[in-house]
């Protein structure tokens, strides 16, 4: 790929609802990028959705909050770490990193996360690495 741009409004979301470890829906820019180094994703969260605590085996994943507030849960299974996040911050987790969030606001929140490389090991269960 040499280079493209994407309008956001342009891109399908894909409806997650039912999986428990999504949110309700987002939008995957991957595709429409032509990316083939990395993933990158547009998360849309309700009220109350949240990405369940995980950890991938080989991908690390930056995450920045386009809109709300989150509740960011990082590190070891068993003492994780835990913060308050809004707009503008952003927060990274690499391979074997337990990491997760919970959207805390009442409107819609909004999150950038971009995952390298490009491998199908999401969401595995961190203690089981």
């Amino acid at each position: 790929m040499e280079y493209e741009v994407v309008d956001l409004d342009d891109v399908d979301e894909i409806e997650m609802a039912g999986i428990d470890q999504f949110p309700a829906g987002h939008k995957q820019l991957t595709a429409a990028l032509g990316l083939e180094e990395s993933h990158l994703n547009v998360w849309r969260y309700e009220p109350g959705d949240n990405t369940a605590f995980h950890a991938h085996r080989e991908q690390e994943e930056v995450f920045y909050v386009l809109e709300g507030e989150f509740e960011v849960t990082l590190g070891d299974p068993d003492d994780p770490e835990t913060r308050t996040i809004g707009p503008g911050t952003a927060y990274a987790a690499g391979p074997e990193v337990g990491h997760g969030h919970e959207y805390l606001g009442d409107d819609e929140g909004l999150v950038l996360a971009i995952g390298a490389p490009p491998v199908d090991d999401t969401f595995r269960d961190p203690e089981t690495l």
